[in-house]
């Protein structure tokens, strides 16, 4: 788990380090907000096409192929990003960067969910947490180096470094994982609830609650450092909030694990989203200095433990010899919500010149994904009493 979450850490600077450098490329393009933005977007969409893939090497040769790819994408892509002379460049080259990224996400939480049956939830949560650390770790340091020595040489440095240290660690992966074969998906326990739904119905209806709070999701995490440029507290700030959401949200995730063993998967989701909701309301509110720091913290303690829980809900209600294509499948979904989110709120505030128009399509879209959640619940517990 240590050496898996490390990977992960280190992988997933790939969904973060754009968010940072936005207003700079901004201006280095003479582009608009929305058009910069498609950066994210493409970076989003690479990790959740990416997830598929690498799940389905997962599911068929295991997870160090899966991580193997994702470290040749990441080294080519920040190299090429660092390099690019045009935007048209720069956004192409973030699909690449998330393909890189996707393999040290979904595929990780899928196959930790095979090592262990008593915690499984706080298996998956942990594995899952590197996307935060490196959201917590990498945004000041992408900031420090953008001011220091500008985002060009930043990205060529953060390619050969994931490249380097994720070589090794995966190595290390490999000889621990040799001494765990029993615990592969095939020898895994059956699915523990059943909802009587297909298995395709049931995953199209997780990908569409995953889109829908994902929409919600993306405006803070997307847009909190240009937000705070634009309020003129300067866009170490939002660095800082943005660090301190995720932070928070790696409480978040190994909180919502250790829940989610006792109370499963579908509540715990449930409980998320709607506190996801709360947290978006208060950002229409308060625009103070202090305040903006006190929301992201409390967005990123109640957000965080929302797409590992579409994990859990997957191995206990699906078959574990595909559970990281099924896991790959939502969390594409999810990105695609995080990847509408990130360019429709650039959009928005392109249109209005304000955030709030923002803010309030994120709660709509949150809405939507409370009702899935509530009728899959409603569902749970008449199959249960029915049984």
């Amino acid at each position: 788990m240590a050496v898996a979450l490390a990977i992960g850490s280190i992988g997933s600077v790939g969904m973060w380090s754009v968010v940072v450098v936005l207003p700079v490329v901004q201006a280095e393009y003479h582009t608009s907000r929305g058009a910069a933005s498609l950066a994210f977007t493409l970076a989003m969409l690479g990790f959740g096409l990416g997830g598929v893939l690498t799940g389905k090497l997962t599911d068929r040769f295991g997870i160090v192929p899966a991580i193997g790819l994702g470290i040749l994408a990441l080294g080519l892509g920040y190299l090429g990003a660092g390099l690019s002379t045009s935007l048209w460049q720069f956004v192409l080259l973030h699909l690449v960067i998330g393909v890189g990224a996707s393999a040290t996400f979904g595929p990780l939480m899928a196959e930790a969910s095979h090592w262990f049956e008593r915690y499984r939830g706080l298996a998956v949560a942990i594995a899952a947490s590197g996307n935060y650390i490196a959201g917590t770790i990498w945004p000041p340091l992408v900031n420090w180096g953008t001011q220091s020595f500008g985002w060009r040489p930043t990205h060529i440095a953060i390619g050969l470094f994931c490249v380097l240290t994720m070589t090794a660690l995966t190595w290390l992966l490999r000889a621990r994982m040799g001494r765990h074969e029993a615990h592969r998906h095939l020898n895994a326990p059956p699915p523990r609830i059943d909802l009587r739904l297909p298995t395709n119905t049931l995953t199209a209806l997780l990908c569409v609650a995953s889109v829908a709070c994902c929409v919600a999701m993306a405006m803070p995490q997307v847009h909190i450092v240009a937000y705070c440029g634009d309020l003129g507290y300067g866009p170490a700030r939002g660095a800082e909030m943005l660090s301190l959401m995720l932070g928070f949200g790696i409480i978040s995730r190994i909180g919502s694990g250790f829940l989610a063993d006792k109370i499963g998967g579908i509540r715990t989701l449930l409980l998320g989203s709607v506190a996801q909701g709360f947290a978006l309301l208060f950002y229409l509110f308060f625009d103070s200095l202090g305040s903006l720091y006190v929301i992201s913290a409390m967005f990123g303690l109640f957000q965080g433990g929302i797409v590992p829980s579409y994990a859990i809900i997957v191995r206990e209600a699906m078959p574990a010899r595909e559970a990281a294509t099924r896991v790959g499948l939502v969390i594409l979904a999810s990105v695609v919500g995080m990847s509408l989110g990130g360019w429709i709120s650039g959009a928005i505030f392109d249109a209005t010149g304000s955030y709030a128009a923002a803010f309030l399509n994120g709660m709509g879209w949150n809405a939507l994904n409370v009702s899935i959640m509530v009728a899959l619940l409603l569902r749970a517990r008449q199959r249960s009493a029915l049984a």
